[in-house]
């Protein structure tokens, strides 16, 4: 079974000669650490500064890794996966302001994607970030159970309606709706959220989608626990389940203040957090529905595995796959091709507001082991097949 993610012609159907290229050139380039760090270090320069970098970088590595500037502007993307039946999740990737305006213009993108999901096919999912929706501050105090003043009391109400606007309308829509992951000094604050959602929507269908990172080692306990809130309140579950995105900053931040690391021991631990969710979910598939988040091929592979074991269609309503747009096509293209349900997150927004996006990406790439090199061997692969 693992040689369906050698097929190379069918994961890069899709992609031009010169597109291949451009992918190799990139990850080659995100191959090299100390490069990666000195780029970094040079966008957000010429970014902070206004020098006039943005054509370059749409033609780059923007255009690899994003949709596009706005929602229309993603559509070609869209039809074009759908064409080798891969589904989009457009992502709104602008995060971590601090004023009100630009959380409430967050607000109405997502609102606006969410009129697309319905209309389209194509797009199963809409998405947004919890940092999308309030400051990040204030997560953060809320998160501490510290009082808060009487304006953050009326700003934390606007977080909250935020919230519920979206999974009302997504509700309304019958459109299902992912809530991404943040750092563990503010994940509490989310996953209260998300609880109060699902409790609110998700009484006969799963609509909301919370984010477990199994980098963390107490998530199988948290997930647990929610199953049996779950199981007294009459409401179902649904999980985004990836490794996880802040490992160097949750371990230096424990390292800092001094109290024990959220993070696995190990890539191995991680690993065997990981699947035990996916195994325990799959045994309330009934009331639970899985959106599994990951670049890792054995991990789609066990999870191929139980399906097969336990009957289950490779197209049911309660299992997702899921890569990033720009990476591991190998899996999602050779996945979709056996009929698997699988989507794409598809990032967007304006090149300067993407950019920590983007950046977050390449410093991913360079941190998981074998991930670039496995991207680029497969490239290689398919470029010797093509004689390029």
């Amino acid at each position: 079974m693992n040689s369906i993610f050698e097929n190379t012609a069918t994961a890069f159907a899709l992609k031009t000669d010169a597109e291949l290229e451009r992918a190799y050139f990139l990850f080659k380039m995100i191959s090299i650490e100390p490069l990666v760090k000195i780029g970094t270090a040079m966008t957000n320069f010429a970014i902070k500064a206004h020098l006039p970098v943005e054509g370059l970088i749409r033609a780059t590595v923007f255009d690899h890794f994003c949709g596009g500037v706005n929602e229309k502007d993603c559509m070609p993307v869209v039809d074009k996966l759908y064409s080798k039946g891969v589904s989009s999740v457009l992502d709104y990737s602008v995060e971590g302001k601090d004023s009100e305006d630009p959380l409430d213009d967050a607000l109405e993108m997502v609102l606006k994607v969410l009129d697309f999901v319905k209309e389209k096919e194509a797009i199963p999912f809409a998405v947004f970030k919890p940092t999308g929706y309030g400051r990040t501050s204030l997560f953060k105090k809320v998160n501490a159970g510290k009082k808060l003043t009487e304006d953050e009391t009326a700003e934390w109400g606007r977080v909250v309606a935020r919230y519920d606007k979206t999974c009302k309308k997504a509700f309304d829509l019958d459109v299902a709706l992912l809530i991404d992951g943040e750092e563990s000094w503010i994940q509490d604050a989310a996953d209260a959220l998300a609880e109060e959602m699902m409790m609110k929507y998700n009484k006969k269908k799963i609509v909301v989608f919370n984010t477990l990172q199994l980098y963390r080692w107490d998530r199988l306990d948290y997930l647990k626990k929610l199953e049996q809130k779950a199981s007294k309140e009459g409401f179902k579950i649904g999980m985004k389940l990836v490794r996880g995105a802040y490992m160097e900053k949750e371990n230096e931040r424990a390292i800092e203040k001094g109290y024990p690391t959220p993070i696995c021991g190990s890539k191995q631990a991680t690993d065997e957090n990981f699947d035990t969710v996916v195994a325990y979910m799959m045994n309330h598939l009934a009331s639970m529905a899985i959106y599994m988040g990951t670049h890792n091929e054995l991990s789609c592979l066990k999870l191929m595995e139980l399906m097969t074991q336990n009957t289950i269609a490779p197209n049911h309503e309660n299992i997702w796959f899921g890569q990033l747009y720009g990476m591991s096509d190998h899996i999602s293209f050779n996945l979709a091709e056996r009929g698997y349900n699988v989507s794409k997150y598809l990032p967007f927004g304006p090149v300067r507001d993407v950019m920590p996006y983007l950046i977050r990406r390449a410093e991913e790439n360079t941190s998981v082991a074998g991930q670039t090199s496995r991207e680029l061997t497969l490239i290689k692969q398919e470029r010797k097949r093509r004689k390029i």
